[in-house]
């Protein structure tokens, strides 16, 4: 059953009340295979994810952000689409989709969808008949080249998931190019009939009722024809966010595969979609680990690109007062006009409390992190399972599915360990997620220690930390929209101010494992401002943090 067409109308117009919602919203990423299995089969399903979105509307979030849900043969997990208007039988059917934005719409969530269109299924209609022939109607939909003539592939381009980029075809007696997996071709932006045609199915889901597109790679869309080797990256340069340390990809400076300057003038046809409908909105994913900043501050500046993006610098490198401190300095310098959307997790990396904590000072590093990542200035995506405090989990070989970690196992494990099944019942069979025999991906029994139904309501649980937190966001203006100033502050403490309008408020964080003291500035005040978890107050202009200690007071 879908919304009346005035049920509809009054929703969107209580939707585009603020255009400018996205700029400083939460938005709380489901990968919908994992999240609830409604028909008993192992894997997660919309209806499934609607029957829980009373749990996340309580959580105090603005938006989801589904991980693609169209027809796939999930070679790549719904990252490998075959029909961009269709939803996968696997997680249901058009009305089961209308239906859960039309709840998310009631309960005050916006909806946003992720859009993968770099690349398509090689089992897509379009390049079905691309590869049929050289003279076809589609034929130039892809990206084909001819052998070098010894038959070798046209260039050094690496393929992210491992190899060559480029696979040859014995139909066309040419290579296509892939930047991920063999069955995922790169779509051919150079030509206008594909834009055309992409554009039109993302008006299809913005006609649906959407309220804006997550971009899988976004700065993928473009390679350069002439098909120039990539240089090898200087060492001083080398950088493993994008890819891991074991992945020959990182060896490259990928300045021809991707992140064309052609992009921008699409990017600005996308906008002019987006402009449209207004309240809609966008945030890509920057994956290039040399030019990450200088593509965001292109990406977003302005009002005719992308509303947001986000990079890697939060989803790798370290945990330190020094790396955020200098990335937060480059985000400021690089695009003073742009926006950025955070996050410390999600579907393609290490839960962030396995990969930065310190072992015996999980807890209070996971309220640290959801602090300071509440507190910093950008939109938020906050990954399914962190407000339970979630680690990785650790899996067996032979229970992957993820192709990328069955290449580079045992020195990368793939992504299969962030993405097992959401625990509600930790004395339920799976957690709750499903009632078959076998999930998709195992449940892990130490999850099931911190399932919803052992926090929920419970005081000083970890759940009711980022209920409150995620309160005292939406408190305060000056921490969803306000500009940032960063401060001196000693070794290992990250310090900063943020302002909207009257409001300004000062914020500190100890980052490492060890009490650090920090000099409040001369002449600055700082009151109590009722932030959950502190408990430090400046004696004598001094603030006294334990280990991974936070505060937030009112200037």
């Amino acid at each position: 059953m879908t919304a009346s067409p005035m049920t509809e109308t009054k929703q969107n117009a209580d939707q585009v009340l603020d255009a400018d919602w996205w700029r400083g919203a939460v938005i709380y990423q489901i990968y919908p295979r994992s999240y609830q299995d409604q028909n008993g089969d192992g894997v997660g399903d919309l209806v499934g994810i609607t029957s829980r979105l009373d749990y996340v509307a309580d959580l105090g979030v603005d938006a989801i952000w589904l991980s693609p849900v169209f027809t796939s043969p999930m070679k790549d997990f719904g990252y490998d689409v075959s029909d961009y208007r269709g939803i996968d039988p696997s997680f249901g059917t058009l009305d089961d989709f209308d239906n859960l934005v039309q709840k998310a719409h009631s309960r005050g969530l916006k909806v946003i969808i992720d859009q993968v269109i770099s690349h398509s299924s090689d089992k897509h209609a379009w390049f079905s008949e691309s590869r049929q022939s050289r003279t076809n109607p589609r034929s130039d939909w892809y990206v084909w080249a001819d052998a070098k003539p010894d038959g070798t592939p046209p260039n050094n381009w690496l393929s992210i998931f491992g190899g060559s980029a480029w696979q040859w075809d014995s139909r066309r007696m040419q290579y296509y190019l892939h930047n991920f997996l063999v069955s995922q071709p790169d779509l051919n932006f150079h030509n206008p009939d594909v834009q055309d045609a992409l554009l039109a199915d993302m008006r299809f889901w913005l006609e649906r009722g959407v309220d804006g597109f997550r971009l899988d790679t976004v700065n993928f869309y473009f390679c350069s024809l002439g098909f120039e080797n990539n240089p090898v990256v200087r060492p001083e340069d080398f950088n493993a966010s994008t890819a891991p340390a074991v992945n020959p990809y990182n060896f490259q400076e990928h300045l021809y595969d991707k992140s064309r300057p052609e992009n921008l003038a699409f990017l600005k046809r996308l906008r002019a979609l987006m402009d449209e409908y207004p309240g809609k909105t966008t945030v890509g994913e920057i994956g290039d680990s040399q030019h990450q900043l200088e593509i965001m501050a292109q990406y977003t500046s302005g009002d005719d690109h992308l509303h947001m993006a986000y990079t890697f610098d939060y989803l790798g490198g370290e945990f330190s007062a020094e790396h955020f401190k200098a990335a937060i300095a480059a985000t400021e310098k690089s695009a003073p006009d742009g926006w950025i959307c955070l996050a410390f997790s999600n579907h393609d990396v290490v839960r962030h409390i396995s990969r930065w904590s310190t072992h015996g000072q999980e807890d209070a590093f996971t309220r640290l992190t959801a602090t300071l990542i509440l507190s910093m200035r950008g939109s938020v995506c906050l990954y399914q399972g962190e407000e339970l405090g979630l680690k990785e989990a650790e899996l067996a070989f032979e229970d992957l599915v993820d192709p990328y970690g069955i290449e580079f196992w045992p020195q990368f494990k793939g992504r299969d360990g962030c993405r097992t099944p959401m625990v509600w019942q930790s004395h339920a069979a799976n957690g709750a997620f499903s009632t078959a025999n076998r999930t998709w991906l195992p449940v892990p029994a130490e999850h099931l220690l911190h399932a919803v139904d052992t926090q929920d309501k419970v005081d000083g649980s970890v759940l009711e930390f980022y209920r409150a937190l995620l309160a005292f966001r939406k408190a305060h203006p000056a921490l969803a929209k306000g500009d940032i100033e960063l401060l001196d502050a000693p070794a290992n403490v990250l310090a900063f101010t943020r302002s909207e309008g009257s409001e300004r408020l000062l914020c500190v964080f100890n980052m490492s494992d060890e009490a650090a003291q920090y000099a409040v500035p001369f002449g600055l005040m700082p009151q109590g401002a009722g932030c959950p978890g502190v408990t430090a107050e400046p004696v004598d202009g001094q603030l006294k943090l334990s280990a991974f200690g936070a505060y937030i007071g009112v200037l």
